[in-house]
């Protein structure tokens, strides 16, 4: 049964690896400014589960730790760019 669940979770992280890529790429070539910043928020939130992964996977606290770190520093930028669209879109 460990067998299976250390497969299962280096299947997601694998997963979530791949999907970072592909967000980092959305990042880079969005065609709108809400593409860009979808995709700079994923860039947040990507790591954070690839972090809590890792912390089943080893099964160490400290992991959980950095993760909820992670969540409240990912929590301040959305918030922050969307006020810079919004202060941009009024002009």
């Amino acid at each position: 049964m460990a067998t299976i669940l250390s497969y299962v979770l280096y299947l997601g992280l694998l997963v979530h690896i791949g999907l970072s890529a592909v967000v980092l790429w959305r990042a880079q070539r969005g065609e709108e400014v809400i593409d860009r910043l979808m995709g700079a928020d994923l860039l947040g939130t990507l790591p954070l589960s690839i972090v809590v992964i890792l912390a089943a996977g080893e099964r160490d606290r400290i992991h959980t730790h950095v993760a909820v770190g992670l969540a409240a520093l990912g929590l301040i930028g959305p918030i922050a760019r969307a006020k810079c669209v919004a202060d941009e879109q009024a002009f």
